[in-house]
């Protein structure tokens, strides 16, 4: 019976064949470039595997042949279509929303919607909140973020007299940047709970885990599977009972006063605007802690590794302590340690500018996916439901945007700024077309302002108070950065050591 059978079998396959490489001949994506390998079906896996482990190589390949126009790499689960050049990535950033949608890129990777449900990808109203709340209140939440930054930066650097410590940076950074930020976002005495800061850091690496777990699954049985191994919510539900006391608390403040009122000793953090989002909204206790671990991904991740950069290139080039010391003493002396010292500091945010241009967070950016077919100017077609990217790192790399471009060159912002009198065009959190870690146009990072003075704050203190070098012997080089795919991450074993600020020896 069964040899009566295979006949039939082996003409289904014969037919499912032959249309799946009929599709894919028609596919408008075949008269894109294809870099990394072959683009033919099942081989195309070994250029995915390429392009993860030689990312870099391929994307200067890609930037330096396609100038102007676009390539292709394979992901393991889709391609992934690459733009070049500023005119490419400006016309990428105004596409509508309703042609190439940065929020659906986003969730594309981050699989949101099945890791903590629909509601924070249907109505992302954190994100408001950070760009209107966060931003506004700066002035205000500064000096908490100071004082929490004189409490934490000794607590997790110890040092002794005028001896070296160790310290091991990443995970140094992650602690302190968590305690920080968590001033802000739900304030004191929980944003000093080692258990909850553990959670807040843990779930910065379920979601990118759990993110990358799922899209190896058909999206038909992505809830299945979210339900079953979400790292996200388990971490979410361990976290609840460090939220529940506060909310409860201020659910009766707020039922006592009404909403959006105010009362005497009011908290002006994330939880307390969130929590007034989700009453109107109906949405549960376990929502709004989703909610502040969600916020928690962005600002750790973020921060920490920029942080982590710029204290690998501080203590590899340590004669610029020296001068970074001069200016924050100087600025603070008569501002004290306000936003407004923060920016006048305009060696400090070079330096922070440079290290994020040299080094980075990803080596693409400007994100989006293509809700329709899309027809680029250059006559790049773009199928629904295509990622594309702009190809950032060679760009930051093209001296024909930065001279000398492959050299480190901490004040080059601040020399900028100073020759052209055009004091906010190139400082920190400003995006243009030629400088897109933070992204660009309307959907450029809502929270760079408050991450830029956080960062600003921290690397400011550490200069005033600690001499730096790289751990190992003298003149051990930079720690080198990590490139996985599309990400850069600072070297995850890299030490700094650490001593408290030694007086500069008198001339002879």
């Amino acid at each position: 019976m069964l040899e009566l059978h295979l006949p039939v079998v082996y003409g289904a396959l014969a037919v499912v064949a032959a249309v799946y490489f009929a599709r894919w001949r028609t596919n408008p994506l075949n008269n894109i470039p294809t870099l990394g390998g072959p683009s033919a079906p099942i081989l195309s896996y070994l250029a995915a595997i390429n392009y993860i482990l030689n990312s870099r190589k391929i994307l200067r390949e890609g930037y330096e042949k396609f100038q102007g126009s676009a390539f292709k790499v394979a992901l393991l689960d889709q391609w992934l279509v690459i733009v070049n050049g500023p005119q490419m990535l400006d016309e990428v950033r105004k596409r509508p929303d309703e042609e190439l949608s940065f929020l659906e890129s986003t969730e594309d990777f981050l699989q949101i919607r099945y890791i903590l449900g629909p509601e924070p990808h249907d109505d992302p109203y954190h994100i408001e909140l950070i760009r209107d709340k966060l931003t506004r209140t700066l002035p205000a939440i500064l000096p908490d973020v100071v004082d929490e930054i004189r409490s934490a930066v000794p607590e997790y650097i110890p040092t002794h007299g005028d001896d070296w410590t160790c310290v091991d940076v990443i995970q140094t950074m992650q602690k302190i940047v968590a305690r920080l930020s968590n001033r802000v976002f739900v304030g004191l005495p929980t944003c000093r709970n080692k258990e909850y800061l553990d959670l807040a850091i843990t779930v910065t690496k379920d979601i990118v885990f759990d993110g990358f777990l799922l899209n190896l699954f058909p999206n038909a049985i992505k809830p299945f599977i979210a339900a079953w191994m979400s790292n996200v919510k388990r971490t979410v539900r361990r976290a609840l009972p460090h939220f529940k006391p506060i909310i409860d608390e201020r659910k009766a403040k707020i039922q006592e006063h009404g909403l959006g009122e105010d009362w005497p000793g009011k908290p002006s953090d994330m939880l307390q605007w969130v929590i007034e989002q989700a009453i109107p909204r109906g949405a549960s206790d376990e929502s709004i802690a989703a909610r502040i671990l969600l916020v928690n991904f962005a600002a750790i991740h973020t921060s920490s590794t920029s942080m982590s950069h710029a204290l690998y290139d501080l203590a590899a080039c340590p004669e610029y302590i020296e001068p970074l010391r001069e200016e924050v003493e100087t600025i603070t002396a008569t501002d004290g340690w306000t936003k407004a010292a923060m920016g006048k500091m305009r060696k400090l945010d070079s330096f922070l500018k440079e290290s994020q241009r040299f080094n980075g967070i990803g080596l693409t950016s400007v994100g989006r996916k293509a809700l329709k077919d899309v027809t680029l100017s250059d006559g790049t077609v773009l199928p629904a439901g295509t990622l594309v990217v702009a190809n950032s790192y060679p760009m930051h790399y093209d001296d024909a945007h930065y001279p000398n471009a492959a050299v480190f060159d901490p004040f080059r912002f601040a020399r900028i700024r100073e020759a052209d009198g055009e004091g906010t065009k190139h400082q920190f959190v400003a995006t243009s077309n030629s400088y897109v870690p933070f992204g660009v146009g309307r959907h450029a990072c809502p929270g760079r302002f408050f991450a830029a003075n956080e960062l600003k704050a921290m690397l400011a203190h550490i200069v005033v108070n600690y001499d730096l070098k790289v751990a190992g012997a003298d003149g051990a080089p930079r720690p080198p950065n990590v490139y996985f795919a599309n990400t850069i991450l600072p070297n995850q074993k890299g030490q700094v050591m650490f001593r408290k600020r030694q007086p500069v020896p008198s001339p002879a």
